[in-house]
């Protein structure tokens, strides 16, 4: 959902506004459209710098530094006590971003930049479900210790249909995990692997997809970087191995083979647990807009 329902809210005059699932610009669109009456028709380039208003403020300490920082690369002051985002906007669109002085954090024109791209697919066509968003001529000035001026966003209308994420059960996930360290512990770790593929072979454990993780090795880039650091150098390792399968049974099964490798598998494991978790997956599906209807209900407390 978009901002219709928040705005009306505001309209006749709610204190606080509790909403459904809405998109994250919406919280901050609401707000505007009620402040400034603006609307998709008549005020493109205004609702296109309220959508990036609003992409900007959904991860809060993201925009001022959080998601930013990387020590020696791009250093961000005083992240233990991390300012969230304010924006300053007027009636023409154009905003400022800051953050409450005397916090941590930063609000600089990269910050910006990093925020604005961060989970959009198309910088033309960001679909908001107010508003389909062209991020493509923005353009931002430091103009202040932690102030930066955003300006330039526009819009290209309203998308024709509303996205709806559909949850479903859909499988049961069995995983383990197993730490090994000290001298030849790569080597230990890859033997209790090879273990665990043979006696999922061996009891008939029946998986849809499975995978084995050397976390601190190749769990996040798989072997494509990983190869490139070596293995000798290691002194730790935790093995993870987990399996996706229709039915608890067999999920079961695997976490057990994980933690038997306690005393089964290679010398030194330690640390080891499991666990099972049933999973409802998300399909993502797209209906018209006219079939949803946003309706506002109101109760004094």
């Amino acid at each position: 959902m978009g901002a219709e329902g928040i705005t009306k809210a505001l309209e006749e005059g709610a204190n606080l506004v509790i909403t459904g699932r809405v998109s994250d610009p919406a919280l901050t669109i609401g707000p505007l459209v009620h402040e400034f009456g603006w609307n998709i028709d008549d005020n493109p380039d205004q609702m296109g710098q309220a959508v990036l208003a609003g992409h900007l403020l959904e991860c809060a300490g993201q925009v001022t530094g959080g998601y930013f920082a990387d020590p020696g690369y791009k250093d961000v002051p005083d992240l233990w006590k991390l300012g969230f985002p304010l924006i300053e906007i007027d009636g023409t669109g154009a905003f400022t971003v800051t953050k409450v002085e005397g916090s941590g954090g930063l609000v600089s024109v990269d910050t910006c930049k990093e925020q604005m791209i961060y989970e959009i697919h198309n910088p033309k066509a960001y679909l908001t479900p107010d508003a389909t968003a062209d991020f493509s001529k923005v353009t931002f000035r430091q103009i202040g210790e932690n102030q930066v001026r955003a300006e330039h966003a526009t819009t290209h209308g309203r998308p024709e249909t509303l996205k709806v994420s559909v949850g479903y059960k859909d499988c049961f996930i069995g995983e383990g995990e197993i730490s090994y360290g000290g001298s030849n512990c790569v080597a230990r770790a890859e033997l209790a692997a090879e273990i665990l593929e043979k006696r999922i072979e061996l009891t008939g454990i029946e998986l849809e997809e499975y995978r084995t993780d050397f976390i601190g090795c190749n769990s996040l880039y798989r072997d494509a970087i990983s190869k490139e650091i070596g293995s000798g150098t290691l002194c730790e390792v935790r093995l993870r191995a987990a399996g996706r399968t229709k039915d608890r049974k067999n999920a079961v099964l695997l976490a057990n083979e994980v933690e038997a490798l306690y005393t089964n598998g290679p010398a030194g494991g330690g640390g080891a647990v499991k666990r099972v978790s049933e999973i409802v997956s998300v399909c993502s599906i797209f209906v018209p807009r006219d079939a949803v209807e946003a309706k506002v209900t109101f109760r004094e407390v």
